[in-house]
């Protein structure tokens, strides 16, 4: 479904990425880590045909990224960020319904009973029914957050695109966060990439995994190819003790002082 073939990106303080291939089938999660600086937004950005590499292609269902008209490109994948909604003087459910701005004519009209119902569902799943006419300036991030979902979701993508979303969120949200994402996910076949900071959180959420290191690929595969001690302290410089989750197996961190400090 989406398929990044040798992607570099070359800014005028030097090259950001650096012959990045990989590909996403459809209905994937897939998650991009590494340390700051890495180039896991940018490599973002291109995915989303906001930018076009120096070298290499992003070709989604087989067109280059970039070529796609923004409107169109709008209805087939959609981008959720870590701090997507700044307070605005709009209320929750009027946010939500932005989310049909793709699929609006030049009048701005839409079928409005298939809306309204789209709509109410998105609203009762994501437990906002008691803040659906309150302003978005009166919710605190985590509460922004969830509405900034539901304005995705109301776009109905085939691909979701998630910028560190859970980065500003307490634990109970993030995993809150990711389980709606699943589901989601697991309801309408949707092809989900993720940058993740937490790599707890990605090794749980993500069938696959691409580790970026200085702008290039330091390894891709399943968690438990990618989630290893050795690797993981080549590229971030710190020792993991890494566990098996006792429910899902999947591999897990807990972090050690690289060297014991002395008194």
């Amino acid at each position: 479904m989406i398929h990044a073939d040798s992607l570099s990106l070359v800014y005028s303080t030097g090259p950001v990425l650096n012959g990045v291939s990989f590909s996403v089938a459809a209905g994937e999660c897939f998650g991009i880590i590494g340390p700051n600086g890495s180039g896991k937004s940018t490599l973002l950005k291109l995915l989303s045909g906001v930018m076009k590499p120096t070298k290499g292609v992003v070709l989604l269902e087989g067109k280059p990224a970039h070529r796609y008209p923004r409107k169109p490109l709008a209805r087939w994948m959609a981008v959720l960020q870590q701090d997507a909604l700044p307070p605005l003087d709009f209320t929750v459910r009027e946010v939500i319904e932005m989310g049909r701005f793709p699929f609006q004519n030049w009048l701005g009209d839409e079928g409005r009973s298939r809306t309204e119902a789209l709509i109410d569902g998105i609203v009762e799943r994501l437990q906002l029914e008691e803040l659906q006419h309150r302003s978005v300036s009166l919710l605190s991030g985590g509460e922004r957050q969830r509405v900034a979902l539901g304005k995705v979701m109301a776009q109905e993508p085939s691909v979701l695109l998630l910028d560190e979303p859970t980065t500003y969120l307490d634990i109970g949200y993030q995993v809150q966060m990711m389980e709606w994402i699943r589901q989601w996910q697991q309801e309408s076949g949707l092809t989900v990439i993720a940058v993740l900071h937490d790599l707890n959180l990605a090794a749980q959420y993500c069938g696959r995994l691409l580790l970026l290191n200085g702008g290039a690929v330091e390894g891709t595969g399943t968690p438990d190819e990618v989630i290893r001690a050795d690797l993981l302290e080549r590229v971030y410089g710190t020792m993991p003790i890494v566990l098996e989750h006792p429910v899902s197996g999947v591999p897990q961190l807990l972090l050690q002082a690289k060297r014991p400090l002395t008194e």
